[in-house]
């Protein structure tokens, strides 16, 4: 039986009323919710509590007792644990390549850093804006949401964090214009080119700094057979490393156990040969950048000529980077201000803004 006029009209004024009141219901809430942005990043987590900005940042590692599963350790205190263990404790890093590898390490973890940042006082759960992978699939999106609800967040919004990126160094993503940003992590590289709010092409390979560290464990045990463990690797990429010859090329000490006598011994390593070591992971994060600009459409790739390219994470601060992949596109490339926050940045903006929120959840 078709609904008259003024049946229908009635159930449009009811669930006007209805929505209102939703609205006025989540408002009052809003006020006992704490609201965070996290950047669950495979080397270091950070967060973000809306009002107050960045309120932590710390490696994603996980201390835990092997025979019970009680966590000993969480963030920094875990991560100086990493390698120096006894047989009764293992120091965990439950991210890989930017997605869980382990359910309930990471969710202890979440549970620790959430408890960390929470304010005190009543409050009906945490709404909570994560950045994931561009590249993660249907079932990686839910072990992270699932994680998320069992440390006690009450709702999960996810964004790709290459437009979490853009949104914190302050790209005019909403213009109709190309913007385009590079964020090289711990366990992945996201490239995308956005434009009003959407994704115009975005590339994610799982190549960052610590297929970087990887490398330079490599090339010791090959060139030297010296085994180091992942801290001494990535102290000397940190210290060392670069993507392109320096003006005055530099040298460290490097100690570590040697793999025929089984001793510890110590080499002097230059700056040259860990470039050397870096040219595959290099490679592949030049590849998904062509990549990239090759499939974006031509006004956006012209818009590029003027803006350049923006890079951003703990891996756009190795030496040169940004000057290498200038050289390899013929666009210039700047490293943002605050590289390490961005995603953080973003997540914590979009909190802030509703209409971040809004425009993402039309274009996605």
């Amino acid at each position: 039986m078709l609904l008259t006029i003024d049946s229908a009209s009635v159930i449009i004024f009811i669930m006007k009323i209805f929505n209102f009141i939703s609205k006025a219901i989540n408002a009052v809430l809003g006020n006992f919710t704490s609201d965070i942005g996290i950047d669950l990043g495979t080397a270091t987590t950070l967060v973000y509590l809306r009002g107050e900005g960045i309120v932590l940042c710390e490696p994603s590692v996980v201390a835990i007792y092997k025979n019970t599963g009680e966590v000993a350790a969480v963030g920094e205190e875990a991560k100086r644990m990493l390698g120096r263990t006894p047989g009764s404790m293992s120091a965990i890093r439950p991210m890989k390549d930017g997605v869980i590898t382990d359910f309930e390490v990471t969710e202890e973890m979440l549970k620790y850093f959430i408890k960390r940042v929470r304010p005190k006082g009543f409050h009906l759960g945490t709404r909570m804006v994560i950045a994931v992978p561009s590249g993660i699939t249907e079932v990686e999106k839910r072990a992270v949401k699932d994680s998320a609800v069992r440390a006690g967040v009450r709702e999960v919004i996810m964004v790709e964090q290459a437009r979490a990126a853009a949104i914190g160094v302050g790209l005019p993503i909403g213009e109709p214009q190309g913007n385009m940003i590079i964020d090289i992590g711990g366990g992945t590289t996201e490239v995308a080119v956005i434009s009003l709010y959407g994704m115009v092409h975005a590339r994610s390979i799982r190549v960052g700094g610590d297929e970087m560290d990887e490398a330079i464990i490599e090339h010791m045990k090959k060139h030297y057979n010296l085994m180091i463990g992942e801290r001494s690797a990535e102290e000397i990429k940190i210290k060392i490393g670069s993507a392109v010859p320096l003006e005055e090329e530099l040298t460290m000490e490097v100690r570590g156990r040697d793999l025929i006598t089984g001793l510890p011994k110590f080499i002097r390593i230059g700056s040259e040969e860990i470039r050397e070591a870096l040219k595959a992971p290099l490679k592949e994060i030049l590849e998904a950048t062509k990549v990239t600009l090759e499939r974006t459409p031509p006004e956006l790739a012209a818009d590029l000529l003027e803006r350049g390219i923006v890079l951003c994470g703990g891996g756009s601060l190795l030496r040169g980077i940004d000057k290498l992949i200038s050289d390899e596109t013929g666009l210039a490339c700047f490293v943002a201000d605050d590289p390490l926050t961005a995603v953080a940045l973003g997540t914590g903006k979009i909190l802030e803004d509703p209409k971040f929120l809004t425009k993402i959840s039309l274009v996605s």
